[in-house]
């Protein structure tokens, strides 16, 4: 709850006025029952049709005054509510950024969308609810009883036995479903993540012909959804029927009781008919109470877990290194006892790599899949940190430089061409937002992309689709290639970024990747030995172990693993 404080602080004045105005709707409805009392014992029985009307157009005038006051009430809860989510979305967002890919590997995307989503809307509505109700239905009843304490006292104890078991009722069927709807936001993940799965992975379900077997797995975690919300859905509703049938027996009660002593003319029939319209009123608010702790039974469970993520500390801490802190080294980056272990798995990515890289030097990194090719480049980024060892940047611990330059110095093209919705133009800009488009256009030349996108009707201007799906797979590496060539950064990582090119395209981007400055370090990561034959050093990983590091020559010579793999490729294509 302490992440709500902040942002209500903002909306100070409209959490304030949403329940005071919510109290004086309140005010209006106690004295409704009142005037109707009077209409009954004055106008009614005397006849008095002037004293009728009056009393007639009060209640409509409060009845006027109550909706204004309602809409006002409604209108600061919405806000304040609609503020405070927002603002815990985007602190959701910044701390997901923030974390390492070993934290985000550990709690999953599925569960991360469903908690800035899911949780996070019902987060929003309770505090909307909370902000309308908390003070209104307790008032609402307590006035309630303290209106019929000034017409009977005898009659005014049945209120207060009533109002103790329904209080009984609620909080006891609240105790017991706050832990259910924890299970059921957990469920909801499960569901959530099939469900990705099963849209990303729409084109390889079909082809291996698994649209039975997907169902079948999707209405597993369905069905464990369902029966979780049926089960805390059968407890909660057991609230209304409950709070109805002692509600009803307060209104026998005093329906008995009081005619008694309307024929003894200790009440006149306005105060029976009064404290009917009390016990309505209370029945209402305790039934709107009922739902507002169900409803809020689920905003501290989706709350809760919002908080998990809030509150995990990235395990990445930066130092405050930069540009002007850097030696001038020569050497760009060095693996110095270099181990990576994931989080949850068993044996070593890496193990004890020691290597060098000079600055303007291309580096090569090939080995079986895997040998823990995309771990090793993973860490010149920070993306995650060594498990033993250190990887130095120009001569300096990687851990000590600053987040914002360590990102401006290393560009990255994942292994998995990504693209985001919206034009050429726009995704060009994620390397460099200030860039004109003659860079762009320049970056588009250098990873052989030019071509097609000037062949395009809108050329730059063209339309991407989410994940770039209207674009072939060559044709997404190339533009992720130009995005980060774009951000001209010093070391460039190509993490086997050119598996869909032909080998014409491959040879011409190698090309003209040396026209890059000389002092730019590139790390190419590819299956193909003739993609990295050129490179000033080659890599070689066999089972996240360096089992050789030379160049093309030397590692025909002297690196078996190597070897392997260049004959392999040879003779195949001298098939």
């Amino acid at each position: 709850m302490k992440y709500l404080f902040p942002y209500l602080k903002k909306y100070k004045t409209e959490s304030i006025l949403a329940p005071l105005f919510k109290m004086l709707e309140a005010c209006f409805d106690l004295i409704v029952p009142v005037i109707v009392a009077n209409i009954i014992d004055k106008g009614i029985v005397n006849g008095d049709k002037i004293y009728i009307l009056t009393r007639f157009g009060l209640l409509i005038l409060m009845a006027i005054l109550g909706l204004a006051s309602s809409f006002t009430a409604q209108y600061f809860a919405a806000k304040a509510a609609i503020g405070t989510s927002a603002g815990l979305r985007h602190d959701l967002l910044k701390k997901i950024q923030s974390l390492s890919y070993t934290e985000l590997d550990n709690v999953g995307t599925s569960t991360l969308i469903t908690r800035m989503t899911s949780d996070v809307n019902q987060v929003q509505n309770g505090l909307n609810m909370f902000l309308r109700l908390f003070m209104r239905s307790p008032f609402i009843v307590f006035g309630s009883m303290i209106m019929a304490f000034m017409i009977n006292f005898d009659l005014a104890m049945i209120f207060v036995v009533a109002i103790v078991l329904l209080f009984i009722i609620v909080f006891g069927i609240m105790k017991i479903t706050n832990p259910l709807y924890k299970k059921v936001q957990g469920n909801l993940d499960g569901v959530t993540e099939e469900t990705r799965e099963n849209l990303n992975g729409v084109r390889v379900i079909r082809a291996f012909c698994r649209e039975e077997i997907q169902k079948k797995q999707f209405c597993e975690s369905n069905n464990k959804l369902l029966k979780s919300q049926l089960k805390v859905g059968d407890i909660s509703a057991l609230l209304n029927p409950l709070t109805y049938v002692v509600v009803n027996a307060v209104i026998i009660a005093v329906l008995w009781i009081g005619s008694a002593k309307v024929d003894s003319g200790v009440l006149l029939s306005g105060n029976i008919i009064a404290l009917i319209n009390y016990i309505g009123q209370i029945l209402i608010e305790l039934v709107k109470l009922a739902n507002f702790i169900v409803l809020i039974g689920k905003s501290v469970a989706s709350m809760g877990r919002v908080g998990q993520v809030l509150d995990m500390k990235s395990s990445l801490v930066y130092g405050d290194k930069t540009v002007d802190a850097v030696s001038e080294n020569c050497e760009a980056v060095r693996f110095e006892n270099v181990s990576m272990h994931y989080s949850g798995a068993g044996e070593e990515s890496l193990s004890d790599i020691n290597f060098t890289v000079r600055k303007g030097e291309t580096v090569g990194i090939i080995g079986g899949t895997g040998s823990g090719k995309t771990t090793l480049v993973n860490l010149i980024p920070r993306f995650y940190d060594a498990s033993n060892g250190t990887v130095y940047l120009n001569g300096i611990p990687i851990q000590d430089f600053d987040k914002e330059y360590l990102e401006k110095s290393v560009a990255v093209v994942p292994q998995k061409a990504l693209l985001f919705a919206g034009t050429v133009r726009s995704n060009m800009l994620w390397g460099n937002k200030n860039a004109s488009d003659e860079e762009i256009w320049e970056a588009l030349e250098l990873s052989q992309a030019a071509e097609f996108v000037r062949k395009k009707e809108n050329g730059l201007d063209e339309v991407v689709e989410q994940s770039g799906s209207n674009l072939s797979g060559g044709q997404k590496q190339r533009l992720t290639i130009a995005r980060a060539l774009i951000k001209k950064s010093k070391i460039l990582i190509l993490d086997d970024s050119s598996s869909a090119l032909d080998y014409a395209t491959d040879a011409a981007l190698r090309k003209a990747l040396k026209t890059l400055p000389s002092d730019t370090t590139v790390f190419i990561v590819s299956q193909r030995t003739g993609s990295i034959a050129h490179a000033d050093k080659i890599v070689v990983l066999d089972d996240g172990k360096a089992v050789g590091i030379g160049t093309h020559e030397e590692l025909l010579v002297n690196c078996d693993v190597y070897r392997e793999i260049y004959e392999s490729q040879f003779k195949k294509e001298g098939e």
